[in-house]
């Protein structure tokens, strides 16, 4: 299914042009879902930002306030991608110039469907979304809520979006913060296990590139042997953990420093964080 022009004007209209749109749109061109001359990026004033990405993907770019506005108001599908910061001022402007049937995608962290709504002045269609940072490799995971106002051929076009950056879990979006948790904040812990192995590796006498090039390899094999087995990590883990064996004794190091609560308790914390921080951007924009 590919997006297409309506009227000649570009289809989507991303309001925002940092790494996360950009993956999007390396995504949406790559997986030929939207042809690059149906796309254009806005941002508030980096202009040369704006000329390496028409250069990079053939994509235009609204360069004036007017061709901003223009660029806004005919789209069919608005991506917001700014600053949480910006988004009130942004947003309260914008929705008296724009028409109710205009699909909304939100990409930006803790910013609710209602508050989206509210500050637009009215009920769009909203679909609000939490990629993480693999997505700018083609390997992201991505939480999506739609409100319901958003209708089936709306929805089709955003999973379209975002299955072009990785995989796709649709979620009521009061699970949106245990979604952060799992998925959104979760690169950072593999990164955090995965610096702790390097540094042993080197400690025992590997070199930096050795303990680098091992220790990525078997991260990327453990996920890529659970994806293509479809197997619980439970079972792969006893698969390879011989009684009074050497991954038996690592994995009871582990369990002695309560690992397992450690890392669920993060998970939590990480999801109590960005309900707070939600709130918090809330109360600054209405």
């Amino acid at each position: 299914m590919t997006i297409n022009n309506t009227n000649n004007a570009p289809s989507i209209c991303f309001y925002g042009a940092g790494s996360m749109a950009e993956a999007i749109v390396r995504g949406l061109i790559h997986r030929k879902v939207a042809p690059p001359e149906s796309i254009t990026m806005l941002n508030r004033s980096n202009q040369e930002r704006l000329a390496h990405l028409e250069s990079a993907y053939g994509i235009k770019t609204g360069r004036s306030d007017a061709e901003k506005e223009s660029s806004l108001i005919s789209a069919s599908v608005i991506v917001l991608a700014m600053k949480p910061k910006d988004a009130g001022e942004a947003l309260k402007a914008l929705g008296p110039k724009l028409n109710q049937e205009q699909l909304i995608v939100s990409v930006i962290a803790g910013l609710s469907i209602s508050t989206i709504q509210a500050l637009l002045g009215y009920k769009a269609p909203i679909a609000r979304t939490m990629p993480n940072t693999s997505s700018s490799i083609g390997f992201g995971a991505t939480g999506i809520s739609f409100s319901g106002e958003v209708n089936e051929t709306q929805t089709a076009q955003v999973l379209k979006m975002f299955e072009a950056v990785g995989t796709v879990q649709v979620i009521p979006e009061e699970q949106m913060e245990i979604l952060t948790g799992v998925s959104g904040s979760g690169p950072a812990y593999i990164y955090y296990m995965m610096e702790a192995m390097i540094e042993a590796g080197i400690e025992g006498g590997l070199s930096v590139e050795q303990a680098r090039e091992l220790t990525v390899q078997t991260v990327l094999g453990a996920a890529a042997m659970m994806k293509e087995t479809g197997e619980e990590p439970a079972k792969l883990r006893k698969d390879i953990t011989s009684p009074n064996g050497s991954t038996q004794a690592a994995l009871e190091t582990l369990a002695a420093g309560s690992f397992n609560a450690t890392v669920k308790a993060a998970v939590h914390r990480a999801a109590e964080r960005s309900k707070e921080m939600g709130e918090a951007v809330k109360e600054a924009l209405l």
